[in-house]
């Protein structure tokens, strides 16, 4: 039940978002303080709960297909997010928004998306440790680069946020599945799906704290971020396949290169930019937005099968 209710990830996207935008003032409250920081690091400690220290050796005996994944990831998604917000002359807020969702690493739903893919769970954790665990430095430093030409972007700050909110929880995680692994196996059925729910309430969060924004600009943002994610998983399965990959690992690439963690995006957009108000409006429509053609795709993947 639990399983299922954990693949069921894109319809609580919808139905928190959709409630968020009719009843706002149901979630607004939470969008004060470190509400919104504190759901994120439960995130990615659920994340490290699931991670041993097995999971960092397997890197050692995939080394190119991790590299391909993991260069995908940080050359693909920042340029094209910068390119798009270009082309649609996307005003600063929301083209800030979408351009550290491009530099953000890949998210803990990719995961997911491709265990109901049917692809390689394993390397899709692998790869989203190692983008993760690199965010520290190359998620500020992206910013600064396609990001700073907008508005001033402090780069330390972004580093020490990224520690705070991604590393410290991961680390944790995993310390605790070494250290009290039997109390990690006891809440390791519930922890996917307390993962999911927690992305959604993020999203919805932001989504009520700016519910009539995006009601009034919702149509832009979401060509844009439809037109991000989408082309980073064509982009990323097409190039996989190019450098070799079978099928199976393409599409996990893909998967890991078409969904970001759009959670950092908006915990990032919050801490680093408090002026422009509307910025992590952009990470909310993000993570609807990769959720949905992330699973389509997967759904359609897991039909046609290994073919």
């Amino acid at each position: 039940m639990l399983q299922k209710l954990t693949l069921l990830f894109p319809l609580w996207m919808i139905v928190l978002c959709a409630a968020a935008l009719i009843w706002p003032e149901w979630l607004i409250f939470l969008n004060q303080g470190s509400v919104v920081v504190l759901i994120l690091a439960f995130v990615m400690l659920c994340m490290g709960l699931t991670l041993t220290f097995d999971d960092f050796r397997r890197i050692a005996r995939m080394p190119k297909t991790v590299a391909i994944g993991f260069a995908a990831q940080y050359s693909i998604m920042p340029p094209l997010a910068y390119g798009i917000a270009y082309t649609l002359s996307l005003p600063d807020y929301f083209a800030v928004g979408l351009i550290l969702v491009g530099c953000c690493p890949g998210g803990t739903a990719s995961n997911l998306v491709t265990y109901i893919a049917k692809a390689d769970v394993a390397l899709s954790v692998v790869m989203t440790v190692c983008s993760t665990l690199a965010a520290v430095v190359l998620t500020p430093l992206l910013t600064q680069l396609f990001a700073g030409a907008l508005v001033p972007v402090d780069s330390w700050l972004l580093f020490k946020q990224t520690l705070q909110v991604v590393i410290l929880p991961v680390v944790l995680g995993v310390l605790l599945n070494r250290w009290v692994p039997r109390l990690v196996q006891s809440v390791m059925p519930v922890a996917p799906l307390l993962s999911v729910l927690g992305v959604c309430v993020i999203c919805a969060i932001v989504f009520a704290a700016h519910a009539e924004s995006i009601l009034n600009h919702g149509a832009e943002l979401l060509l844009a971020t439809a037109l991000l994610h989408g082309s980073g998983f064509f982009i990323g399965y097409h190039l996989a396949k190019l450098l070799g990959c079978q099928l199976q690992t393409a599409r996990t690439i893909a998967v890991e290169v078409g969904m970001q963690n759009s959670g950092l995006a908006i915990v990032l957009a919050k801490q680093a930019f408090p002026v422009l108000l509307l910025t992590p409006v952009a990470g909310a429509v993000s993570a609807l937005m990769h959720s949905l053609i992330g699973s389509l795709l997967a759904v359609l993947w897991r039909i046609r099968g290994p073919s």
